[in-house]
């Protein structure tokens, strides 16, 4: 049975009774079912044509649409990212993180009934009935309400389809979810004065907020356009729940080979996670969020929401494809956010003057070599990738369960500071398990589940470099990507694994003494590929000691194991 059925009669008080998942979600069936104009799970030929009626979107030269966001709303709104604080879950998330900022059920409660009014008054609706996840075990079933027609076609490209089945197996079966799109209204910053933060943008309380009460099952994107908002709210309500029910979640994207080994690659922006996971030898699970349990892993979307800013048609052409393939624009339905285009309909992807976060949102089934299940088994190996610009991290080196909760928690990679300012030193960053931001509960549970299930599968973890070698960044040089994959090859089809090591004395990961496929072995060791010896043990103290201070910063009083603080690099 879907979720909106018949119009009831709309209340828009709420009592504390009401102060629940099941009666907060009802209040929102009856504020929809009360209405004569809503659009229910409309076809998405439906979606498309309504997108560009009301003029939320124009049609492009190829068929693709092509929507722009207000300023506010071409990235994600951290600081207006909010999760309800009670009593009674509170230890279950870590409110020390910066990304977890509460917000007081009051408050959660006045953006609710602003949202109810808004619902009320506007002259059309739009639901979708959609699930995330593609184990059956452990969809969540999620139900979407907007006053656009966009958020709907963007559920329908990124969420999975519909399975009444499904939803009446999974583990959430009582537990649905339901989100409130709202992205072109603003709320009052006079009335919420003192209880959301000031925006020095505009001088006053913030008009806009990205809330989740996690307890009661129901999020409300108010103010932000960007489509992300709706993703990855969904994603960190999915990283909270998981853990309670046996499943790890991760931000990674999967893939699998014709011999049925799987793999994981974790990494953050700039570290080559799109490009290595997209291998034509291997079938693709998803690009950015999956579950591991007990049935293997399973992707969480069945689209992606790839970042298009200077994608050359040439080095990525299925994401290119995906996006700007010709057809019919009823039939088509990508989604290109904040990208310049030009009268004639043609697309500039390397002009950022509207964003650097152009964003391309289309169905995983737009992309040639895709698993259509989007699950497989236990994954037999897993990458972490990361972009050193020290060029003192090995370009490939294998780490024992103990390191690998290690790297899991530090999350390490490297950014570049901008050349405006002439600054060419590297930027150290950590984000925990390569996703902070999405990951709410406390450190401990999301890193004892991988360590858990490393031990039960037998997974083996390496660290890829993608960064630099022979140097840091202005000295040394990229690590060729040919070069790269030839070590992620080796890595994937297991004839590492019984290759002799030997363990850098600073960072402690274990160095390959070889590689098959690879000609010059000595480029393993990153000492090997510096002029100056002494320099380069100057520059890996120098991020070793990074290292113990972001971990003593984040996890001192965190419970965290000796055994995994012990395999923190030596500074």
């Amino acid at each position: 049975m879907e979720y909106f059925t018949e119009p009831e009669k709309i209340r828009l008080s709420i009592t504390a009774y009401e102060r629940n998942s099941m009666a907060l979600q009802k209040r929102i069936e009856e504020a929809v079912n009360s209405r004569d104009n809503v659009s229910r799970n409309i076809p998405r030929s439906d979606m498309i044509r309504k997108s560009v009626d009301r003029g939320e979107a124009v049609v492009s030269a190829c068929g693709c649409l092509s929507t722009w966001t207000p300023p506010e709303s071409t990235g994600r709104s951290p600081k207006d990212t909010l999760i309800v604080k009670r009593q009674s879950s509170q230890d279950t998330i870590d409110w020390t993180s910066p990304n977890n900022i509460p917000v007081d059920e009051e408050t959660f409660d006045m953006v609710f009934e602003d949202a109810l009014e808004r619902l009320a008054e506007v002259p059309e609706l739009f639901t979708t009935d959609r699930l995330v996840g593609a184990d059956p075990a452990y969809a969540l079933p999620v139900h979407m309400i907007s006053d656009s027609a966009l958020p709907a076609l963007f559920t329908d490209n990124m969420f999975r389809p519909w399975d009444s089945e499904i939803a009446e197996r999974t583990c959430f079966r009582d537990r649905h979810f339901t989100l409130v799109v709202l992205p072109y209204h603003k709320l009052d910053p006079e009335k919420y004065e003192g209880r959301l933060r000031i925006d020095p943008r505009l001088g006053h309380t913030s008009t806009m907020i990205v809330g989740m009460d996690l307890d009661r099952s129901i999020g409300i994107v108010y103010g932000s356009a960007y489509g992300g908002s709706v993703k990855k709210l969904i994603f960190t309500v999915m990283n909270y729940i998981l853990p309670g029910e046996g499943i790890l979640p991760l931000h990674c994207s999967a893939n699998e080979g014709d011999d049925g080994r799987s793999a994981l690659l974790l990494g953050l922006s700039g570290t080559g996670k799109t490009t290595l996971s997209a291998d034509a030898s291997r079938a693709l699970l998803g690009d950015d969020e999956h579950g591991w349990g007990d049935n293997g892993i399973a992707n969480f979307e069945n689209g992606c929401y790839a970042k298009l800013i200077d994608l050359n048609a040439a080095k990525e052409p299925e994401i290119y494809n995906a996006c700007f393939h010709k057809d019919n624009w009823l039939d088509h339905g990508s989604i290109i956010e904040n990208t310049m285009m030009y009268t004639d309909g043609h697309f500039d992807l390397f002009d950022a003057r509207l964003t650097p976060n152009s964003r391309g949102s289309y169905p995983l089934r737009y992309l040639s070599n895709i698993k259509e299940s989007s699950v497989a088994g236990h994954p037999s190996t897993i990458l972490f990738l990361t972009a050193d610009a020290n060029g003192v991290i090995p370009p490939v080196s294998k780490l024992n369960k103990a390191q690998a909760m290690f790297w899991f928690l530090m999350g390490y990679t490297s950014k570049l500071a901008g050349t405006e300012t002439g600054i060419t030193e590297p930027v150290t960053v950590f984000s925990r398990f390569f996703g902070e931001p999405f990951m709410p509960r406390n450190p401990d549970v999301y890193a004892s589940m991988l360590g858990d299930r490393l031990e039960k599968h037998d997974t083996e973890v390496y660290l890829i470099n993608t960064g630099w070698s022979g140097g840091p960044y202005g000295v040394g040089s990229r690590m060729d990507l040919p070069l790269t994959r030839i070590m992620v090859n080796a890595t994937l089809s297991g004839e590492l694994s019984n290759i002799t090591c030997h363990v850098d004395p600073i960072f402690r990961v274990m160095i390959p003494d070889s590689c098959p496929g690879l000609k010059d072995n000595s480029i393993l060791d990153p000492v090997n590929t510096w002029d100056d010896k002494e320099a380069y043990r100057a520059r890996a103290l120098k991020l070793a000691a990074e290292f113990r201070a972001h971990f003593d910063k984040a996890y001192g009083n965190k419970g965290i194991s000796e055994e995994i603080e012990g395999e923190c690099p030596r500074g």
